[in-house]
């Protein structure tokens, strides 16, 4: 049965691992749209962050209904599937938080791909709805 709570066993995956999420948001004609993202498990809320205009950017902004799907980097039986609603979107601390990320992600201390320009924007996602199996 669904519940709002990440059972305490997937929390290693969440915080620990370098898991992928699966990102969907919903498109202004009402379709699906999904993208794996890099995220932090902070506080029982999921972070995301990303660039302002980019697909999820302009979903998140205008529909706060999204759902992840995250995989057991270790176990691909393993997996919880989350739907949540955007909570908070701030441009502050969002350049920090993607350099962040890069060192969880990638071992490095600046997110390398950065483009000239770019306006970072994270995104803290509170679930409603947690199942998990494996």
């Amino acid at each position: 049965m669904a519940t709002p709570t990440i059972p305490d066993k997937f929390l290693p995956v969440l915080t620990e691992k370098k898991a992928f999420a699966h990102l969907a948001t919903i498109m202004p004609d009402g379709t699906p749209q999904v993208t794996p993202v890099w995220f932090f498990y902070k506080d029982g809320k999921f972070v995301v962050n990303t660039a302002r205009g980019r697909v999820k950017d302009r979903n998140m902004s205008k529909n706060a209904k999204v759902a992840l799907s995250i995989t057991d980097p270790d176990n691909p039986y393993a997996h919880i599937a989350v739907r949540g609603k955007v909570v908070r979107a701030t441009e502050e601390g969002a350049s920090a938080g993607i350099d962040a990320m890069a060192k969880k992600y990638l071992g490095q201390d600046k997110y390398p791909f950065a483009r000239p320009g770019e306006v970072r924007v994270i995104y803290e996602i509170q679930p409603t709805s947690v199942s998990a199996m494996g």
